[in-house]
């Protein structure tokens, strides 16, 4: 089982409150496979329920903050802006400027494959942690945690989460570059059902270009559009590299795409 985790009592003391259920935040900190190796004392559960209520708080304490903040946007822009304050990589950089990852518990497969700085644990944990915060102290107190980084990474990401959306870049300019219209295909599901992740892969004249991960079909595609808008020197700064993802699917190489360009 994990033996490198930093006590809990240092991350309870970088807070400004104190939980009044400390087991709570305990919680929010144990990875399921810690519990296949842990023995019968421990009773604490795992923490993919608390998972679950911190992403729809999340998601609320989001949504509150771009209506207000945004009066006069359309419903479609506020989707876009939330979409990027949400994603798995907002919400994993989040948890390691906290510092989450060295809190968990993990089992020791886990911890030897790298399971402390993976992005979709870590992503998983700070939504955890939410929804401890949330059952313990209420919606007030996690809209004090949330609203610096969520305000901070609004100001970051709003110029290109208001402007087209990637697929719609995308699309305008394969088809006046290459005179094909792109195609998505779903190549990959996974996990249970309250955090599937889906894969998704972006084809022009049947040749793999780029290549997504998301909660959602459409927000895999957003991704796998903005890297191939990223690889054929496009602007995409919705573009967050995944090399994993991209060797595993070979997305076609950025000198093959100037060939390429260069041939339309």
């Amino acid at each position: 089982m994990s033996a490198a985790r930093r006590p809990l009592a240092d991350f309870a003391a970088s807070l400004d409150f104190a939980f009044a259920d400390p087991s709570l935040l305990q919680r929010a900190f144990v990875h399921r496979s810690y519990l296949n190796e842990a023995g019968e004392d421990f009773q604490i559960p795992d923490n993919e329920r608390l998972e679950f209520l911190g992403d729809a708080v999340l998601g609320f304490v989001a949504s509150e903050l771009l209506f207000r903040r945004y009066p006069q946007r359309l419903e479609g822009e506020l989707t876009n802006l939330r979409a990027a304050l949400v994603r798995r990589e907002t919400l994993a950089r989040f948890a390691e400027e906290l510092a989450l990852g060295e809190f968990l518990l993990l089992g020791h497969g886990e911890e030897e494959s790298g399971g402390r700085t993976r992005p979709a644990t870590l992503c998983a944990t700070f939504e955890a942690v939410v929804g401890a915060i949330y059952l313990d102290s209420g919606l007030e107190r996690v809209r004090e945690f949330l609203e610096d980084r969520l305000t901070a990474e609004v100001e970051r990401v709003a110029p290109s989460a208001l402007a087209k959306d990637p697929k719609s870049r995308l699309q305008e300019w394969i088809q006046n570059e290459l005179g094909v219209t792109p195609r998505y295909k779903t190549v990959l599901t996974e996990g249970p059902d309250h955090a599937r992740f889906f894969t998704v892969q972006v084809t022009a004249d049947k040749i793999p270009y780029g290549v997504g991960r998301g909660r959602s079909k459409q927000e895999a595609a957003q991704s796998a559009a903005a890297m191939t808008l990223h690889r054929f020197g496009q602007p995409a700064p919705e573009y967050v590299p995944n090399p994993e993802l991209e060797a595993e699917f070979a997305p076609i190489a950025p000198a093959q795409n100037s060939a390429i360009v260069a041939e339309g």
